[in-house]
C-alpha cells in the first residue's frame, strides 16, 4: 500500500508539472497535450493495475506469514504441555524416589532392630541354655543317688521273694493233703451214701434241673407280667402325658344368686306398692324373687343360669338406680337380655380362641358361649370343653394326628348341652345335628356322636375325645363328689406303706402320684429298703386303683449326733 501512495504521488507531481508547463507555454504545446494525457492517463491504469497486483501478493503473502505464525503457536502451546508433563512426571519419579529411598531406610532400622533383639535373643537362649546344663547335672545326680536305692531295695526283695517262694511251696504241699483229705472224705460219703459217684451225680443234677424248671417258670412268668405291665404303660402314656400337663380350676354351679343391697327399706320398694314390682320382675325375667330376712341381700331361684345372671344384672341395676316401677323393670330387663347376648358372644369367642380352635361360625359360637351358663355335676360345661381341647390336642401331637381337628372336637363335644333343655332328646344326638347344621367335618361329627362310647366309633378322635372328657371329668376336684374318693386314695396309699414292719412314717405327695416312706435304719438295711420299695409297689397295684402310676420312695436315714462340750 505504501508503494502505491508513492507511485500515485509521483504520477500526481508529474501531471502538475506537465500541466504547469502548459500553462505557461499554452499555445505553444497544443498539439502535444492530448497525446501526453492519453499517455499518462495509460501510465496511471498500468501503475494502478500493477499495485492492485503487488497488493495482492502482499495480502496473500501477509496471510501466509499469520496462518504461519498461528502454526507456530500452536506447536508452541504443544512443546509447552509437552514440558509440563515431562516437569510433573520428573517430579513424580523423583517423589517414588525418594518415598523408595525412605521405605529403604525405614527396611534398615527396622532390620537393625531385629539384629539387635537377635542378638538379645541368643543372649537369652545362651543363659537358658546353661541353667538347663545346670538342671540336667542335678538330675543326674538325684537319678544316681535313686538308682543306688534302687538297687538296695531289688536285694530286698530278692530276700523276700526267696521267702514267698518257700511259702508257695509249703501251701503247695498242704493244698495236695487238702486234696487228700477231701477225697478221702468223699468216698466214706459215698460208702455211708450206698450211692457211687455216678449216681450222686445224676441225683444231683436231675434236683438242679427240677430247680432251674421253677427259676425258669418263675422268669417266664415275671417276664410275661413285665410285658402286660408295659403294653398297659405305653398305651396309658399319652393319657398321662396330657394328665400331667393339664390345669384348671373348679366351678360348682348353684340353683340360687345373692344380690346385695343398700339397706332393708330397699326391700320394700323392690315388693312395690301391693307387690306389682315383684310380680313385674318374675314375670318379664322367669325368675324366682325370695324376699327373707337376710340381712341386705335378696335371693334369686332359677334352674336356668342366663335367665338368673339377667335377673341379677336388672336387679343389681334397679338398686343401683332406684326407681323401681313395672316400665322401668321392663326397659332394663331388655337392655339385659341385649347385653347378655353381646356376653354370650364373647364368652364362646374367649374359649374358641383359647382353644386355638379357628373358623367358628357365629351361629356355633354364640352356642358355645350359652356352655358358660351350663354345668354337669359341679363342673362348668364351658371351661370342661376348653379343657377336653387341650388334652385332646396334646395326645394327638404325641400320636401324630391333626391337631387342630382334634382341639376343635374336644371343643365342641358337648355342645349339644348348650340347647339341651330347650329342645327334645340327648346332648349327643342334639350335638351331633347341630354339628351337621353349621357344616363340622365328619371327624368332629363322629366325636360329638361316640364321644360316650368311643368303641363305636369309626375315627381316631371319638376315642381321643373320650379320654379327654374322662381326665377331665375324674381329676382331682373336678367333682365335689369325687373329692372325698380322691382324699380317701391318698390315705389307702399312706396306710399300706405304714403297715410294712420297719417303716416309721409314711405321706403321699403330688397328688398321690408319689409315696414317700421313711423307715427305722436300725431295722431296715440298705438292701433291705430295696426289697421293701419293691414290696409296696407291688401291694399298690393289687389293693388299689389309680390313674397313671405310682411311684414308691424309701427313704433311709441314720445320723450321727455329738456334741462338744
Amino acid at each position: 500500500m505504501t508503494i502505491l501512495v508513492v507511485i500515485l504521488a509521483l504520477l500526481v507531481g508529474l501531471v502538475g508539472g506537465v500541466l504547469g508547463g502548459q500553462s505557461r507555454g499554452r499555445a505553444s504545446r497544443a498539439v502535444l497535450d492530448d497525446s501526453l494525457q492519453r499517455e499518462a492517463q495509460a501510465q496511471a491504469e498500468r501503475v494502478r493495475s500493477e499495485a492492485e497486483a503487488q497488493g495482492r501478493e502482499l495480502r496473500a503473502e501477509a496471510l501466509r506469514v499469520r496462518e504461519e505464525a498461528s502454526r507456530l503457536y500452536q506447536e508452541a502451546e504443544v512443546r509447552q504441555g509437552q514440558a509440563a508433563q515431562q516437569r510433573e512426571q520428573a517430579m513424580a519419579d523423583a517423589a517414588r524416589e525418594r518415598a523408595d529411598a525412605e521405605r529403604e531406610r525405614a527396611d534398615a532400622l527396622r532390620e537393625r532392630g531385629e539384629t539387635v533383639r537377635e542378638r538379645e535373643t541368643l543372649k537369652q537362649d545362651r543363659q537358658d541354655t546353661k541353667r538347663e546344663r545346670d538342671e540336667l547335672k542335678r538330675e543326674i545326680e538325684r537319678l544316681n543317688r535313686r538308682a543306688e536305692q534302687l538297687d538296695a531295695r531289688g536285694e530286698k526283695l530278692d530276700a523276700v521273694e526267696e521267702k514267698l517262694e518257700a511259702h508257695e511251696k509249703r501251701l503247695s504241699e498242704e493244698g495236695t493233703a487238702l486234696q487228700e483229705r477231701v477225697r478221702s472224705a468223699e468216698l466214706k460219703l459215698y460208702e455211708v451214701a450206698a450211692l457211687t459217684p455216678e449216681q450222686a451225680k445224676e441225683q444231683i443234677l436231675s434236683k438242679l434241673d427240677s430247680e432251674l424248671e421253677d427259676e425258669k417258670a418263675i422268669r417266664v412268668r415275671a417276664m410275661q407280667e413285665r410285658a402286660s405291665a408295659d403294653a398297659k404303660r405305653h398305651a396309658r402314656h399319652v393319657i398321662a402325658q396330657a394328665i400331667q400337663r393339664s390345669a384348671s380350676e373348679t366351678s360348682a354351679a348353684l340353683s340360687v344368686s345373692v344380690v346385695p343391697i343398700p339397706s332393708d327399706a330397699m326391700k320394700g320398694r323392690i315388693i312395690g306398692r301391693e307387690g306389682r314390682n315383684i310380680r313385674a320382675f318374675e314375670s318379664l325375667t322367669g325368675v324366682d324373687l325370695i324376699i327373707d330376712d337376710t340381712p341386705e341381700a335378696v335371693i334369686l331361684s332359677s334352674f336356668n343360669p342366663v335367665r338368673r345372671e339377667v335377673a341379677k344384672h336388672v336387679l343389681e341395676a334397679l338398686v343401683q338406680d332406684g326407681r323401681i316401677h313395672p316400665s322401668r323393670i321392663e326397659e332394663m330387663v331388655h337392655k339385659a337380655q341385649d347385653d347378655m347376648k353381646g356376653f354370650i358372644h364373647t364368652q364362646g369367642e374367649e374359649a374358641a380362641s383359647s382353644s386355638g380352635v379357628l373358623g367358628v361360625k357365629p351361629g356355633l359360637v354364640q352356642l358355645l358361649g350359652r356352655m358358660y351358663f351350663r354345668s354337669s355335676y359341679g363342673q362348668n360345661v364351658l371351661k370342661h370343653s376348653v379343657q377336653v381341647a387341650h388334652l385332646t390336642g396334646i395326645m394327638a401331637a404325641e400320636l401324630g394326628l391333626d391337631v387342630s381337628l382334634a382341639r376343635r372336637a374336644g371343643l365342641m363335644h358337648d355342645v349339644g348341652k348348650s340347647i339341651d333343655r330347650e329342645i327334645e332328646g340327648t346332648h349327643v344326638d342334639i350335638g351331633v345335628s347341630l354339628g351337621k347344621r353349621f357344616g363340622e367335618p365328619l371327624e368332629v361329627i363322629d366325636a360329638i356322636a361316640h364321644h360316650h362310647d368311643p368303641e363305636n366309633g369309626e375315627t381316631l378322635y371319638s376315642v381321643l375325645v373320650a379320654a379327654a372328657d374322662a381326665i377331665s371329668a375324674a381329676r382331682p376336684g373336678a367333682r365335689r363328689e369325687e373329692l372325698e374318693s380322691y382324699i380317701k386314695r391318698l390315705e389307702n396309699l399312706e396306710h399300706i406303706a405304714v403297715s410294712f414292719p420297719g417303716v416309721q412314717s409314711a405321706y403321699a405327695v403330688q397328688a398321690g402320684r408319689e409315696v414317700r416312706v421313711l423307715v427305722q435304719p436300725d431295722k431296715v438295711s440298705d438292701a433291705q429298703a430295696t426289697l421293701l420299695a419293691r414290696e409296696i409297689a407291688s401291694r399298690v397295684e393289687q389293693d388299689m386303683e389309680y390313674p397313671g402310676q405310682v411311684q414308691v420312695t424309701v427313704v433311709r436315714e441314720s445320723r450321727a449326733v455329738e456334741i462338744a462340750k
